[in-house]
């Protein structure tokens, strides 16, 4: 298994006394956001990581990069995404275990059929080459499956996963060595606006910025409470789980549609997967992990899958999701608040948008190139009636 390098325990000491961009959270979103940044030239980038880095949810999740959405800004993004994917062992140095073996989506209804027939239409139109396909071609592509209990299937095969851990710290390693300094255990517990400045305060001490980033994911509605500014994001525990090694089988990541299920198989040979567990809207962050879902994990993945009824679990965990209520994100500077940017709502896939958002972000905060994402995630849209929304939320 690849090991983070030594150095990625953050920087030590006391923080400087003043940043010309602090960025708060060190998930992926705002690692790739400080490489971006200090590799085009931006000086002085700070970022705080309350905890250890992949504590939160770039380090439990399924690792994912798919190409099949609902809107065409999701899918182009993510073919740039999965681009940059592509050179990242390359670029950065670091194995990140990619594989483009696809994904495949199981549907059950009529319904869900109709939905995923107008996604494939427009995924088309966008150069994605899915596939709407029947059971019997599922089997073919998965021979264990218990296609009989679908109607149909999408497939895309240029849709990939990558492992979590040296993917964030590939731009954890990367943004260091460009300049950037990173704090981990270095937790935000006070920012106040001083006239033109922010001063953000954690454990080891102050940074004065006249630029922060909010990237902290489902923590972020926290830290923009700290100047009185209420997000509408907000955290949903899901769930996660991963199984002894098996004699590689299965190519494709699988997701049933109507269940949130997803299950791929890693180099090594485990199975990792999720399925949805539906809980009350809170603001509380939950990553324990519950009996209830390996056993609707279990059940799952024996009927798509019946051969798997012996299989050996190894371990469960839990990740937050960062929720909002049209499956968008939340980018750009917040109003009434000039200097404070917004990074965050990410649902379950900033993981694989960080590549690319982080590039045209960057490019954004410099004033090189303002992506039409500023417009479309801005926060402002939830007071004046929305924004297109995502359907394809899984897991």
């Amino acid at each position: 298994m690849t090991s983070p390098p030594k150095r990625l325990a953050g920087v030590q000491g006391p923080l400087p006394a003043s940043a010309e961009l602090v960025i708060v959270g060190g998930g992926v979103m705002g690692l790739a956001l400080a490489y971006n940044l200090a590799v085009r030239g931006q000086k002085n980038v700070v970022v705080l990581e309350g905890s250890y880095l992949a504590s939160g949810a770039s380090g439990r999740n399924g690792g994912g990069l798919r190409q099949q959405w609902s809107t065409e800004m999701n899918i182009r993004l993510m073919q740039e995404s999965l681009e940059i994917c592509g050179a990242f062992a390359r670029d950065m140095g670091i194995n990140v275990w990619m594989r483009q073996g696809g994904y495949l989506f199981l549907m059950r209804t009529a319904e869900t059929r109709a939905q995923i027939e107008r996604n494939i239409a427009l995924q088309n139109r966008c150069d994605v080459p899915t596939r709407l396909i029947t059971t019997d071609e599922a089997r073919r592509i998965v021979p264990e499956l218990a296609a009989d209990r679908f109607l149909a299937a999408s497939y895309n095969p240029t849709d990939a996963v990558v492992f979590p851990w040296p993917f964030l710290w590939g731009y954890a390693g990367a943004a260091s060595r460009c300049g950037a300094r990173i704090y981990t255990d270095t937790a935000v517990t006070a920012l106040e606006r001083r006239g033109p400045d922010y001063v953000v305060t954690t454990g080891r001490g102050s940074v004065t910025a006249p630029r922060v980033v909010n990237a902290a994911g489902a923590w972020s509605p926290r830290v923009a409470a700290l100047l009185g500014l209420t997000l509408p994001d907000w955290p949903a525990r899901h769930e996660i789980l991963s199984t002894e090694p098996l004699k590689p089988f299965l190519g494709p990541m699988v997701s049933v549609l109507e269940s949130g299920l997803y299950v791929s198989q890693s180099t090594r040979g485990e199975l990792v997967g999720g399925i949805t567990m539906h809980e009350p809207k809170t603001n509380e962050i939950k990553l324990g992990s519950r009996l209830s879902f390996l056993g609707a994990m279990a059940q799952g993945l024996v009927e798509v899958m019946p051969l798997l009824g012996e299989v050996k679990v190894v371990r469960q965990w839990a990740g937050p999701y960062d929720l909002t209520s049209d499956g968008n994100p939340i980018v750009g500077e917040a109003p009434g608040w000039p200097g404070f940017f917004l990074c965050c709502g990410f649902m379950g896939h900033g993981f694989m948008m960080a590549p690319v958002v982080a590039k045209y972000y960057a490019l954004h905060l410099l004033g090189l190139e303002t992506h039409p994402l500023f417009e479309r995630w801005r926060l402002s849209r939830f007071a004046e009636g929305g924004t297109e929304a995502e359907g394809m939320i899984i897991g």
